[in-house]
């Protein structure tokens, strides 16, 4: 097994979010793939395996649970084949729907992009909405009214909350047991924070207590799921927004959204990506 530690959605080189991938002829067992993603200590890992007719069967982990669908651990893996098989486009079989991600080099610079899963989105309840709102000590004043919280998806589900301040946002907490209890109970992956600083930049935090991890420093599943929940409600978003994600951990990334006409088809999710040190 070849096992790489990438950073995806890097800014420059520093930043991303660290993604194990993990290629091999076949996949290892769930059990042991479960402990690999733990012993790699990131928010996940890839486990990719060659198919027959070709492209790649993908599994994720992260250091608890697997997850149906994640975009940077997506994005590292597609670093990771061009790197090993050249610039290309690969076909991704995930658990729940079959996806591409595309890999290429260019003057030492790793790029990736990604089409996600169909996107679709649906309103929550009152009692959810101020449940999650307490979690991290807000009211629903601090909410930015142009754009109503949702489940929204793009492989898998979150719950996105737009702030009305920068300030709210960057003031962030919450107690990781609680998160994790209420985000595993309703079947979310993360809670997307957001901020929009005009109609096509937003500034995000991932709170990822369903998987084990306080917070991510970028998401591209979210992305997706947010990118298409902004179709859905008519945002003026001109076909593409980026993504400031990371920037209160430290660990600034850049995540770009392109976003089609059609509601509920893919989207196309890129950044950079710089491979770790072992």
């Amino acid at each position: 097994m070849e096992l790489l530690k990438i950073a995806a959605f890097s800014d420059g080189e520093r930043g991303g979010n660290p993604a194990g991938v993990a290629i091999a002829d076949a996949l290892p067992t769930e059990a042991e793939m479960q402990r690999i993603a733990a012993d790699v200590g990131f928010s996940e890992t890839a486990f990719a395996a060659p198919l027959a007719g070709g492209g790649w069967r993908v599994r994720y982990f992260s250091p608890e649970s697997e997850v149906p669908f994640c975009g940077h651990a997506t994005i590292a893996l597609g670093a990771a084949l061009a790197l090993r098989d050249g610039d290309g486009r690969f076909e991704l079989t995930l658990n729940q729907a079959v996806i591409s991600v595309e890999g290429r080099r260019d003057a030492g610079v790793i790029a990736a992009a990604l089409q996600s899963p169909p996107t679709r989105s649906a309103a929550i309840s009152d009692a959810l909405l101020e449940e999650t709102l307490a979690l991290f000590g807000y009211q629903r004043g601090d909410l930015d009214p142009r754009i109503p919280p949702a489940r929204i998806h793009g492989g898998a589900d979150h719950l996105g909350l737009v702030l009305r301040s920068r300030e709210s946002l960057s003031a962030m907490r919450y107690e990781l047991d609680a998160g994790r209890r209420l985000m595993n109970r309703e079947g979310l992956v993360t809670i997307l924070l957001g901020w929009a600083e005009s109609p096509t930049r937003f500034h995000t935090r991932n709170p990822f207590a369903s998987g084990g991890v306080y917070e991510d420093p970028a998401t591209g599943a979210a992305t997706a799921a947010f990118a298409g929940y902004l179709r859905d409600i008519d945002w003026p978003h001109g076909g593409e927004i980026e993504i400031i994600q990371g920037e209160d951990m430290g660990s600034r990334s850049i995540l770009h959204a392109r976003i089609p006409d059609e509601r509920g088809s893919s989207i196309r999710v890129s950044g950079t990506a710089r491979v770790m040190p072992d």
